[in-house]
């Protein structure tokens, strides 16, 4: 399938089964405008339909993952900016995309950046980063799901001092709260998330998708519904080809080839 890059994300395949994205505003610290998002949403629809993709990394540059929404965009269009269909179609799509999906962030990590990184089921980050929600140094809050989601993930007195303070955080300190589950060197982070979506996409992934699915559960539903989800998901992954070729796989001491079905 093919997968032409537009100027605002770079669509890279450094691996058959694997995608790679590159936000691409770089003078712009790679902020979240309107455009930018809808051809993020764009790349994901066309990973998503691809059967030959098992995992996308999401990555910025060596300066910026993103400084976040485009402030410029809000101080003309106001409300609205963020209100727009599309673009809130746009983040719908990018949240709801069913494969596994890596950010690897280095640099800024900023406001709506965060937001979006936080919708990768992995995160890394590079040992400069910084991450912080700053809407309130400009009037505003969080309104991409910062709110819902940093709370989830770190818990209420950091996501509360994140938000109120607008002050940033260190990679470390991301580590620590759970944010991230690795960092590493800035010139290495890339590449361990290559490395991850290599690993990744050697898996079955109508099983990544359940698991992925069922973890994500976790956020929604009470711990009763969240177990009915998992039993459901685990037993739709023994109907599969996948189950029956990694089983006997194991039986015979070899390494399985998923094939998707």
């Amino acid at each position: 399938m093919n997968y032409p890059s537009q100027s605002l994300i770079v669509v890279e395949r450094p691996d058959p089964a694997i995608v790679l994205l590159r936000l691409n505003r770089p003078r712009q610290r790679n902020a979240l405008s309107a455009a930018l998002l809808g051809q993020l949403a764009h790349a994901l629809r066309t990973a998503r339909t691809d059967e030959t993709v098992r995992c996308v990394v999401l990555t910025g540059d060596e300066h910026a993952f993103s400084a976040g929404a485009d402030i410029k965009e809000m101080q003309q269009l106001g409300f609205e900016a963020l209100n727009d269909p599309e673009r809130q179609a746009a983040w719908d799509c990018i949240a709801a995309f069913p494969k596994p999906l890596i950010a690897a962030v280095r640099g800024v990590c900023l406001g709506g950046g965060l937001e979006l990184a936080m919708l990768a089921d992995i995160l890394l980050v590079a040992d400069d980063s910084m991450l912080a929600q700053p809407e309130i140094t400009i009037g505003i809050m969080p309104g991409d799901g910062a709110t819902q989601r940093l709370t989830r993930m770190v818990g209420k007195s950091l996501a509360m001092q994140m938000v109120l303070s607008g002050e940033p955080i260190s990679a470390q300190q991301a580590m620590a709260a759970g944010l991230a589950s690795e960092m590493l060197p800035a010139t290495e982070v890339l590449a361990r998330a290559l490395a991850i979506a290599r690993v990744i996409s050697e898996r079955a992934p109508i099983a990544a998708r359940l698991a992925k699915e069922s973890v994500l559960a976790a956020y929604e539903t009470p711990l009763s519904a969240g177990l009915a989800i998992e039993r459901r998901a685990i037993r739709y992954a023994f109907t599969t080809q996948d189950q029956k070729e990694g089983m006997a796989a194991f039986v015979q001491k070899r390494p399985a080839v998923f094939s998707g079905r």
